[in-house]
């Protein structure tokens, strides 16, 4: 049988450390970065000091590297790079059922320790094949571990008898599914669903994808989580896009140490004695001082001290260049061009500033830790988001996990005084009002985020695109699932890249820099589409703060502006077709026919 793999895309998004993988005859939990295994001839560095200074920046470590995931190696012998990964859990089903006298399926519940070379040897001395249980516990730490199913159906250790797992009805619910011991004891598996019985107990720290026995602190509530489930792993992300930056790198060095080294520095032996310090010396290492103290003169005098954010630096770039931005070389990074006012000026783009066709971009993705339950996504500046609890991914890291995509795309500057026209209507006041009474709503639930509401620009842009995503995606060559959106939404910033992008050659055909060149007619489309949902009136009446299942969006669903998860950078959040055009809430809100 062929070794199991993974794309490396597929590492970095949904099967990073600490996660739970099906394989066709095991279920495993892939390993921290201490325990990956690479070829040294083959170590793939990934270089982005854009993406490196925020890291170091925002989590606080100096000398971090960017890698690949090890590639899987065809040699029959010698040294086989991997992705260590180890059984979990240790609980399993026997395959064979037997009946009840009521007429239930029921089979036996083993412990892995039970097991003689992966299978179990029954009382009529059979060799039986088994499969992983497919529940386990978890805490909002990312902790996680084997349910103790002896202590749960008994409510404490001590009995050690046979255990039965017993479906009653075919619908597989957790209410139908029962813990039998050969005691007469048994339990429903949902109520270790249920939160207010504790039935799990509290959380003990275990971090098994660390290695055995390594576990930290914890006193949180245990949570049943099916393996399998969507909420088991969400990956913490951060990626840049890869433009060549305007300003002096030196400049952006100076400006990450600003605040907490280089503000008072205004000598050279002042300059010196920072430089003894951990965090500057790692950052400053191969600039020299004449180079530093020219930047902290640059600063000082003009240039606020602040590190840009991840979208400013990709805005400014975008927005800046006259013509052509990047070299159209074989192995480039980046390469765009502004399109010509006369191919896409008329009535329908008049809320355009700049159309730039991106023949070629490199987007850098990391991997930062991870999360169970909710989701960590970055916040609307492309920033870490540093008030979640994520989880690590080594003991200690001395490196990241990164990928590199390949693509090309489109970007649309908007004109910054026709939003801020628009923000001063009172009926787009008034539909503010409502999203963020949603957003108070989700925040009440969710007291430690950090999360702020990012405004209505955002929405409008995060609808919009959404909206073209869908229009251009028909008519590209990629599918919807494959593009890509980053929206840019900061007073006086508007604007939205679509793009794709793959770790090979796929992600340059060309078909959505041709799409571009189009744009007037996809932007009627795009408006076309928002008008109108299968779904209407519900989903056009849709209220943030009286339906709770959808407390960050107005006027958006399936039917309508919902996509793949994956091509959204908010998790399909922070949406309202509403804010785009007319719908039949006739709410007096929309952007475009106002």
């Amino acid at each position: 049988m062929t070794k199991p793999t993974l794309r490396a895309s597929q590492v970095i998004t949904t099967f990073g450390p600490g996660a739970m993988v099906d394989l066709p005859d095991a279920s495993v939990l892939i390993a921290g970065l201490d325990h990956w295994q690479y070829d040294p001839s083959q170590l793939a560095v990934i270089d982005e000091p854009r993406l490196l200074t925020k890291l170091a920046d925002q989590l606080g470590r100096s000398g971090l590297t960017l890698r690949a995931p090890p590639p899987a190696s065809d040699r029959p012998q010698g040294f086989r790079p991997d992705i260590v990964a180890w059984r979990f859990p240790e609980w399993f089903i026997v395959q064979d059922a037997e009946l009840t006298a009521a007429g239930h399926r029921r089979r036996r519940l083993v412990h892995a320790n039970a097991l003689d070379g992966g299978r179990f040897r029954g009382d009529d001395r059979k060799n039986k094949s088994v499969v992983p249980i497919r529940f386990v516990h978890a805490c909002i730490m990312g902790h996680i571990g084997d349910i103790d199913w002896p202590a749960f159906v008994h409510g404490t250790a001590g009995c050690h008898r046979e255990l039965w797992i017993e479906e009653r009805g075919t619908s597989g619910d957790l209410d139908a599914v029962f813990i039998i011991c050969a005691c007469g004891e048994s339990r429903s598996v949902s109520q270790a669903a249920r939160r207010d019985l504790k039935a799990l107990g509290h959380c003990n720290g275990d971090r098994p994808w660390l290695g055995a026995g390594n576990r930290e602190p914890c006193g949180e509530l245990n949570r049943l989580l099916t393996r399998t489930a969507s909420h088991a792993y969400f990956a913490q992300l951060m990626s840049v896009i890869s433009i060549p930056d305007t300003r002096s790198p030196v400049d952006e060095v100076a400006r990450s140490l600003w605040d907490d080294f280089l503000s008072d520095v205004e000598t050279l032996a002042e300059l010196q004695k920072v430089r003894m310090r951990p965090t500057p010396a790692a950052r400053l290492a191969g600039i020299d001082d004449a180079a530093v103290m020219a930047s902290i003169d640059r600063i000082r005098n003009g240039a606020s001290g602040s590190p840009r954010s991840v979208k400013e630096v990709e805005f400014e770039a975008l927005t800046e260049a006259k013509d052509e931005l990047g070299s159209d070389k074989p192995g480039g990074h980046f390469y765009a061009r502004t399109l010509p006012a006369a191919h896409w000026q008329g009535p329908a783009t008049q809320s355009i500033e700049r159309v730039v066709l991106v023949h070629r971009l490199r987007e850098v993705v990391a991997q930062v830790g991870f999360t169970r339950f909710e989701a960590a996504g970055p916040d609307i500046d492309g920033e870490l988001d540093l008030g979640v609890k994520s989880a690590a991914l080594a003991a200690d890291a001395s490196w990241l996990p990164a990928v590199e995509n390949h693509g090309e795309g489109i970007f649309l500057q908007f004109k910054a005084e026709l939003i801020d026209t628009w923000l001063k209507r009172q009926a787009v006041i008034d539909r503010g009002t409502v999203l963020q009474a949603g957003f108070a709503l989700w925040k009440r639930d969710h007291e430690q985020s950090n999360r702020e509401f990012p405004g209505l620009p955002y929405i409008l842009l995060h609808s919009l695109s959404h909206l073209l995503l869908t229009a251009v995606s028909l008519e590209c060559g990629y599918p919807a699932s494959s593009l890509r959106e980053r929206v840019y939404a900061r007073p006086g910033r508007y604007g939205i890249l679509i793009y794709t992008g793959s770790p090979d050659a796929e992600g340059i055909l060309g078909g959505l820099v041709q799409a571009g060149r189009d744009t007037p007619r996809h932007l009627r489309r795009a408006i076309e589409l928002a008008a109108l949902c299968s779904n209407d009136p519900v989903c056009a009446y849709h209220h943030p703060a009286l339906h709770d299942h959808q407390p960050l969006n107005g006027a958006a669903c399936h039917g309508c502006l919902l996509i793949a998860e994956t091509s959204c950078e908010q998790r399909n959040e922070f949406l309202d077709r509403a804010l785009v055009t007319a719908t039949v809430g006739a709410l007096g809100a929309e952007f475009f026919g106002s």
